[in-house]
């Protein structure tokens, strides 16, 4: 019987590609894709943004790049490019109010394009943002590219924990390397007292990632900038404040570390 993965193949003009992913819609993956990418752009790298989000896409938004449609030159669709990084998404073909009603079939073939049909620049790193669950686009990303690896998000709270656990066997299962997992929403930060403000309960993150041996590589406070930013379109990175870019900076040292 053949091995599904065998159909694996690079993305041109690609050279590494790492997954953004939790099994839990609301904890921020799409957050922290967006600013990894303009972190690891500041870092020095070449980086496309892919948004495989097909059914709820926000990157365009988060990027600022709702209005913008990407070019078909040659049969090839042209990234769209925001503050240095290619950008790609389903938000960039349809309007956002807009639902996307397709069955597998469909899907399918918008995934085999946006990975296939588009004219990546020169990339050192492909981010994909991957929708909540482990279902039809997770599995066909592992079947059909040669993922670098994953990079869990959760949020402290175990109700959060419990589908990253799910995300994380899957990928285990299929063999694609957990390169680590940053907890969103840590805590807040008060303001002139440097006390951090517990928002969600603790749960089992810290045993579970010792007991998994998976490394913690980034805390990100709750910060009402961050989604201010995202809401218009300007990603903290794309600002000079190196003090609240600084837990985004220290997951892309820690990226570039492990990739390179």
């Amino acid at each position: 019987m053949a091995n599904p993965f065998d159909e694996q193949k690079p993305i041109p003009g690609v050279k590494h590609i790492i997954a953004i992913s939790s099994g839990k819609g609301g904890v921020g993956k799409s957050t922290l894709s967006t600013h990894l990418a303009m972190a690891l752009k500041a870092r020095g790298l070449k980086v496309g943004l892919l948004d495989a989000d097909i059914y709820g896409p926000s990157i365009p938004r988060m990027m600022g790049t709702m209005n913008h449609k990407p070019e078909l030159i040659n049969n090839l669709l042209s990234p769209i490019e925001a503050g240095g990084v290619q950008t790609l998404s389903m938000g960039n073909l349809v309007e956002e109010d807009l639902a996307v009603v397709w069955r597998g079939p469909m899907l399918f073939k918008a995934m085999n394009q946006f990975l296939f049909e588009v004219d990546w620049k020169d990339l050192d790193i492909l981010l994909v943002d991957l929708p909540p669950g482990t279902g039809d686009v997770q599995l066909s990303l592992a079947q059909k590219i040669p993922l670098r690896g994953v990079i869990c998000v959760t949020t402290p709270q175990n109700v959060a924990l419990a589908d990253v656990k799910k995300s994380i066997d899957m990928f285990r299962r299929v063999n694609i390397p957990i390169l680590g997992l940053v907890e969103n929403m840590a805590y807040m930060q008060i303001p002139g007292s440097g006390e951090k403000l517990q928002l969600y309960p603790k749960g089992d993150l810290q045993n579970f990632i010792e007991k998994e041996n998976i490394q913690k590589i980034g805390e990100i406070p709750m910060n009402p900038e961050i989604g201010r930013n995202c809401e218009i379109g300007l990603p903290l990175t794309f600002k000079a404040d190196a003090e609240t870019n600084k837990p985004f900076m220290d997951i892309a040292e820690r990226v570039y570390a492990l990739i390179y």
